[in-house]
């Protein structure tokens, strides 16, 4: 049972790689949850020091129940967090809904794609 004893094996170099995996997926969703945890603003910030001690002392246990409590606001706040870096991009970049469907009809024209796609994006582009 004791691997260190047996030197160089395959079950080691196994084993060792399963410790590596586990470390690096531990890790990342720390990262990922005190993102979530400090860009939140609907709770207080003796909410988010018990969730970051939760985090600390309980590693996989804390994890898991906050993803578990958290999961719908996560996604939903990253949803939000996505739309409005688009939208700082299309502003700095000069989007334009005109120049859009200008370029969706010139794709038209040449047979690119059908009138129903084109119908889907203009009215995608409209909204």
């Amino acid at each position: 049972m004791f691997f260190v004893q047996e030197g160089f094996t395959y079950r080691n170099f196994l084993m060792d790689m399963i410790a590596i995996f586990a470390f690096v997926v531990w890790f990342w969703l720390i990262v990922v949850i005190y993102r979530d945890l400090f860009r939140r603003h609907d709770i207080s910030g003796w909410a988010k020091a018990l969730w970051v001690l939760a985090l600390i002392l309980t590693s996989y246990i804390g994890i898991l129940a906050y993803l578990i409590t958290q999961a719908k606001g996560m996604a939903e706040r990253d949803a939000q967090q996505a739309q409005h870096a688009r939208d700082e991009l299309r502003n700095i970049v000069g989007f334009s809904v005109a120049d859009e469907i200008s370029k969706l009809d010139q794709l038209k024209k040449a047979g690119s794609i059908t009138d129903a796609e084109y119908g889907r994006l203009r009215a995608k582009l409209v909204q």
